[in-house]
């Protein structure tokens, strides 16, 4: 006999704390011929999430362990907790299961209950004794809470989507859309740690500047910790350019422009700001048109050295400068090297070293290599090329600051607007001249008919 199609069984809402899955990851499948039973305590997973009370109560009679864990440390009170199954939750309670068993990225039923809003099954689980897990910056007095604290139930995930390379998701907050990144508790493990990341967001809400995207507020009394940011619905612009290609050198000095004068606030602040993952997918678009620069928070604050070089698993090497990656010492120069490669991209349509991978172009930047200028000489006219060149130099020292930068664009920007205008009038003169002249033809042309009439 023929086996069976393949069944597939889909877990639903995931893990609150899990990071967000992509393609065939979306669905946990099994596949069932005839004659193959399931493992009955993964058919538990699977009968919780349907919400089948009988088929739970069944497998629990053989002898299935209730509190039987997959992969991820999943639990079935876990799974009935996201998809809000009050009852459900209610039978795995009966039949013992530990209210507070922690996933593996430490999440709890109680706190995917809290997450997803599901609040038959929060009321339940307390009743039963659960606790939301304490997060590391949770403070013992109300008057110590800070100013920046958003209560997370405010927070509705409901249509939530993701954002900005995956690192931020939508959300409502009190009727208003905004972006909210998630925080493991890994990123805040030890107390020093703690310390400099309640530092950073007292200075955070402190940022006010039309060219960098606002922080609003951040959970940190409660897990999951997240940080929230004004939302920007016309997106990044790495998809931007993806769409345009390659841009006018008007254009791009413009935009060019935004990032220069939104990293020189941040780099003028002190302590100085350092984004060190400055690139286009962290650059968004506003409704004017001008672009913001996004996610330069989170332990970044200017430092003399890190604990450990960074590697290419830490970030993208496409766009980071090569200091960062060899012993770890570094300054705000890491940031105009990134914006020399920004600029470039905006000109030529595509990304640095596009043909090599992260890897590759690590190596091509320590070799002093750099992206090659393949765009028609006249789109790095007015000192252009010049520019690029001097912010990605092989020494960090004598790459000039943005407020160097910004002074040397707008000369440029001056010069392209000046150029466009001569180019403009001289054509507008001439076609009105043209104008004038068909005018007088035909005010001589009605003249002298007018008098031929007139002779007869």
């Amino acid at each position: 006999m023929e086996p069976s199609a393949p069944v597939r069984f889909i877990l639903g809402k995931q893990s609150s704390l899990a990071p967000e899955r992509h393609g065939e990851d979306l669905e946990r499948e099994i596949s069932v011929e005839e004659g193959i039973e399931i493992d009955p305590r993964v058919k538990l997973l699977y009968l919780a999430n349907e919400g089948d009370l009988e088929g739970v109560e069944e497998l629990l009679d053989s002898g299935v362990d209730v509190n039987f864990k997959d992969i991820d440390d999943r639990t079935a009170l876990h799974i009935a907790a996201c998809q809000g199954l009050t009852d459900m939750a209610a039978l795995l309670l009966k039949r013992r299961a530990d209210v507070n068993p922690k996933d593996r990225w430490g999440s709890t039923p109680l706190a995917d209950a809290i997450y997803y809003k599901k609040h038959g099954v929060i009321k339940l689980l307390e009743e039963h004794g659960a606790k939301p897990p304490v997060a590391p910056m949770h403070v013992k007095h109300a008057r110590e809470i800070p100013e920046y604290e958003i209560n997370p139930n405010e927070l509705d995930f409901a249509n939530s989507v993701n954002l900005y390379k995956g690192t931020f998701r939508v959300a409502l907050w009190r009727g208003t859309k905004v972006a909210v990144k998630r925080l493991g508790d890994e990123v805040l493990a030890d107390e020093e740690k703690v310390r400099a990341f309640r530092d950073e967001l007292a200075l955070l809400q402190k940022i006010r500047h039309p060219n960098v995207v606002q922080f609003l507020g951040a959970v940190t009394q409660s897990s999951p910790m997240m940080i929230v940011t004004e939302y920007l619905p016309k997106g990044d612009l790495c998809e931007y350019l993806s769409t345009k290609g390659p841009l006018k050198p008007a254009a791009a000095v413009k935009f060019a422009l935004d990032i220069a004068r939104g990293m020189n606030y941040l780099h003028e602040n002190r302590p100085a700001i350092i984004h060190r993952d400055l690139e286009p997918s962290n650059i968004l678009r506003d409704d004017s048109g001008h672009l913001k620069v996004a996610d330069f928070g989170v332990s970044k604050l200017l430092t003399v050295k890190e604990d450990r070089p960074l590697t290419c698993r830490d970030a993208s090497c496409r766009y980071v400068a090569p200091e960062v990656f060899k012993d770890g010492e570094y300054d705000t120069k890491v940031d105009v090297f990134s914006f020399a490669l920004i600029l470039q991209e905006m000109i030529e349509g595509c990304p640095p070293f596009s043909a090599k991978v992260d890897n590759e172009v690590l190596k091509a930047y320590t070799a002093n290599e750099r992206p090659p200028f393949r765009a028609p000489a006249r789109s790095y006219s007015h000192g252009l090329k010049e520019l690029i060149e001097a912010c990605w130099n092989e020494k960090p020292a004598k790459r000039p600051s943005f407020r160097t930068i910004i002074e040397k664009l707008e000369h440029i920007h001056y010069s392209l607007n000046h150029k466009s205008r001569w180019k403009v009038q001289p054509l507008k003169c001439f076609n009105n001249f043209e104008a004038m002249l068909k005018k007088d033809r035909s005010d001589l042309s009605r003249s002298g008919s007018s008098r031929s009439t007139n002779s007869i």
